[in-house]
C-alpha cells in the first residue's frame, strides 16, 4: 500500500496539472480571440475612414469640375462672340471698301442694272449673314452674283457666300466659291482669306495633308496678309 500511494499522488498532480493547462489555453485563446476582433474593429474603422475620405475628395472633385467647366462655358461664350464681333466688322468694314472702291455704273454695271439696288442687296445678304441666317446668306449672296454678275461686290459675294456654305457643312460650294476668288480675282483684297476658306474646307473633309499644304501656299504667296499670320499659328511657325 505505501508502494502505491506516491503513484496515486503522482496522478493527482499530473491531473491537476493539465486541468491547470487547459485552464491557461483557454484564457490565452480568449485572449488571442479578443485581439483579433479588436484588430478587426480598427481595421473597420480605417476602411470607413479611407471611405469617408474619399467620399470628400470626390464631393471636391465634383465641385472642382464644375466650377471648371462653369469657366470653360463662359470663355466659349465669350470667344464666340469676339469671333462674331469681329466677323460683323469685317463684313462691315468690306462693304465700306467696296462702296469706296466701286467706280461709276458706266464702267461696271450693264445698260439695265441699278448699281444702288445691287449694293443694298448686297449689304442685304451680308446682314442674313451676320444674324447667323447662314442658308438664307448663302443664296441671297448666289442670287446677287447671278444677278450682278459684273458688280464689284461679287469677288466678296463668292467669299462671303463660302464662309456661309461651310457653317452649314456644304463643303464642296465652300470650296468652289473660295476658288473661284482665287482663280478670278487673285489679287483681291479677300483672296488670302479664300485662301484660308480652301483650307477650312479641306481639314471639314478630313484631308488634313491637303489642308497643310494649302497653308503654307497661302503663306508663300499671300506673305503680308492676316490670313497668312493665321496660317503660320495653325502650322506652329513664327
Amino acid at each position: 500500500m505505501k508502494r502505491l500511494l506516491p503513484l496515486a499522488v503522482f496522478l493527482t498532480l499530473s491531473s491537476a496539472g493539465a486541468a491547470q493547462a487547459g485552464l491557461f489555453d483557454d484564457a490565452e485563446a480568449r485572449r488571442q480571440i479578443a485581439a483579433l476582433r479588436q484588430g478587426l474593429a480598427n481595421r473597420r474603422e480605417a476602411a470607413s475612414r479611407g471611405h469617408r475620405e474619399l467620399a470628400n475628395q470626390n464631393e471636391q472633385l465634383r465641385a472642382e469640375v464644375a466650377r471648371l467647366r462653369g469657366q470653360l462655358e463662359v470663355l466659349m461664350h465669350e470667344v464666340e462672340s469676339l469671333k462674331q464681333r469681329q466677323r460683323d466688322f469685317y463684313v462691315d468694314l468690306d462693304a465700306r471698301v467696296r462702296q469706296l472702291e466701286t467706280p461709276p455704273a458706266s464702267t461696271t454695271e450693264g445698260a439695265g442694272a441699278d448699281p444702288s439696288a445691287a449694293s443694298a442687296e448686297f449689304e442685304s445678304a451680308l446682314g442674313l449673314l451676320k444674324d447667323g441666317k447662314h442658308r438664307e446668306a448663302l443664296v441671297a449672296l448666289e442670287n446677287f452674283i447671278g444677278k450682278y454678275p459684273e458688280d464689284p461686290n461679287v469677288p466678296g459675294a463668292h467669299f462671303w457666300a463660302g464662309n456661309a456654305a461651310l457653317q452649314i457643312k456644304e463643303v464642296a460650294a465652300a470650296t468652289t466659291h473660295f476658288n473661284t476668288v482665287l482663280g478670278k480675282w487673285p489679287n483681291d483684297a479677300v483672296a488670302p482669306d479664300a485662301m484660308l476658306g480652301v483650307a477650312n474646307s479641306q481639314q471639314a473633309m478630313g484631308d488634313a495633308k491637303n489642308a497643310q499644304r494649302t497653308l503654307q501656299s497661302l503663306i508663300e504667296r499671300y506673305p503680308s496678309s492676316n490670313a497668312a499670320q493665321a496660317a503660320k499659328q495653325r502650322l506652329g511657325k513664327r
